[in-house]
Parts: structure tokens; C-alpha cells; sequence
């Protein structure tokens, strides 16, 4: 326990959390976690993008702490700008997997996220990126294969993200993890990956452990990240089957959820 509040460590999901729709972090919300990291606690970043997809958040931010991103397969020092571990998909698993979904559901529209500091985002036809991220038309799906990937990312034509999630689960669970990390955000992990394992390390790097740790986040993705945690809080805007698991639900993220449980925890 910290002297003026309760837990050492604050780890908080990205996108739907810590970030507005505009990609900020309101002012409230900077000056929570800011009080509460001068009460002695650290604060680590846990999001399902990859390194290249976060980086340039974190450096707005001016965070130099650990970030655990890909959903969990890298720890990246954010202050040196240094990769410090990185879990990569079995690409032969992977290709099974695939193949298995697409017996059950039809063909698929496909991304790939590559290992790496500047690990590229391969897209492949008829797959919508969300957002102005950058991204690489993937003209050949074989060009997937060619360089080690932390994950796939899946798009179907007529599911939902639920069923998608639902279906892939079932058809290829035993050769990958499957994660919904957001609006049309369903991706293949390798197996067991998740938020928790990335956290698990980054905690144990600052000496902490997830009795210490108070949680929070919006999406299925979450759920390892909340079983780990202490304490968990879903934010207004989340998911219902994360809400389902939380200890408690704070308002949105366009509403300071996480500077809400924060002060009344400082006070």
C-alpha cells in the first residue's frame, strides 16, 4: 500500500480508457494520475496495439514509464524508446487457424501486425482500418507469412465482432487466442497471450504484483487484465461482458472515469 493511496500500481487500457475519442487524455484525468503517481504509485499503460501504433500517444503524452502493448506480447520502454520483450505468433499455428475459421464462417478480410520497434501493419483487400493509423496495403496474402508477426488481425463481411469473436474461438481456440479489442478489432494472439501475461511482467519489472494493482479498461480484451488485478473498474462506455466482471464501473472515458475513481481513492 501507498501512503495516500491504496494501490502501488495503475494499470489502464488506451483506447475507450485513458484516451477521449480525439486520442487525448483530459486534463483531470493527467492531474489524477499524476497526484497519484507523486503518492508513490506507477502507472502503467496496457493496450491491444502494437509498439508502432502507441508510440506516438505515449511520446504526446510525455509518459516514460512501461507499456505493455500488442495485448501483452510487448513490454516497451517508453522513456528509452526500447522494446524489452516480444512474443511472436506461431506462423504455421496461425495459418491452421485461419484455415479453420474460414471452413466455418467463409472467407475472411485480414491484417497482420509485424514483430518489431517499426513493426509494419500489413492490410489486405476488403480490410477496414478504424482511425488515421498507418498501415500497408498487403497486395499478396502470402507476403503475410514472410516476416515474424505478434498477430492477425479478422474482418468478416456479415458477423458481428461478437459472433467473429465467438466463431473463431470455437473453430480455432485450441491453436491461437482470440481477442476483441474493439470496434471492428477481432485478432489471433498466440496461444495463452494476453493482457495479464504482459502486465505480470512489467509489474514484477518495477518489484510490484497484481495484489498491488488497481485496473481499468472497456473491452473482452480486458477480462485476463481484471482477473490478474486487485481491484477492477470498467468504464461507463465498456463492454457488457466486461462490466459483468468488474468490481466496478466508473463513468465514460469522454467523462474522466479514470480521474473519478482516482481522486476519490486519493481523498
Amino acid at each position: 500500500m501507498t501512503a495516500g493511496f491504496p494501490y502501488r500500481l495503475i494499470a489502464t487500457d488506451l483506447d475507450g480508457t485513458l484516451l477521449r475519442s480525439d486520442e487525448s487524455v483530459s486534463p483531470r484525468t493527467r492531474a489524477a494520475l499524476a497526484a497519484a503517481t507523486e503518492a508513490g504509485a506507477a502507472h502503467i499503460v496496457v493496450t491491444g496495439r502494437g509498439v508502432p501504433w502507441t508510440r506516438h500517444i505515449l511520446d504526446d503524452l510525455g509518459y516514460e514509464g512501461l507499456a505493455v502493448c500488442g495485448q501483452g506480447a510487448q513490454v516497451y520502454d517508453a522513456g528509452e524508446h526500447r522494446l524489452l520483450t516480444s512474443v511472436t505468433l506461431d506462423r504455421q499455428l496461425a495459418g491452421v487457424a485461419l484455415a479453420k475459421i474460414e471452413a466455418e464462417v467463409g472467407p475472411l478480410y485480414l491484417a497482420a501486425s509485424r514483430d518489431g520497434l517499426d513493426g509494419e501493419v500489413l492490410v489486405g483487400d476488403g480490410y477496414t482500418v478504424l482511425g488515421s493509423l498507418p498501415s500497408t496495403p498487403l497486395s499478396d496474402v502470402s507476403e503475410l507469412w514472410a516476416a515474424p508477426l505478434n498477430k492477425i488481425y479478422i474482418q468478416h463481411p456479415t458477423l458481428t465482432d461478437d459472433q467473429l469473436a465467438e466463431a473463431a474461438g470455437k473453430a480455432a481456440g485450441g491453436f491461437v487466442s482470440v481477442a476483441m479489442a474493439g470496434a471492428g478489432i477481432v485478432e489471433l494472439l498466440p496461444l495463452g497471450l494476453s493482457k495479464a501475461t504482459g502486465l505480470s511482467i512489467a509489474a514484477r519489472r518495477l518489484g510490484l504484483k497484481s495484489a498491488d494493482t488497481i485496473a481499468f479498461g472497456d473491452m473482452p480484451n480486458d477480462i485476463a487484465m481484471f482477473a490478474w488485478a486487485a481491484h477492477s473498474v470498467a468504464m461507463a462506455n465498456a463492454h457488457e461482458e466486461l462490466k459483468a466482471v468488474a468490481d466496478e464501473v466508473t463513468s465514460s472515458n469522454e467523462d474522466d472515469g479514470i480521474a473519478v475513481v482516482v481522486e476519490r481513492l486519493l481523498s
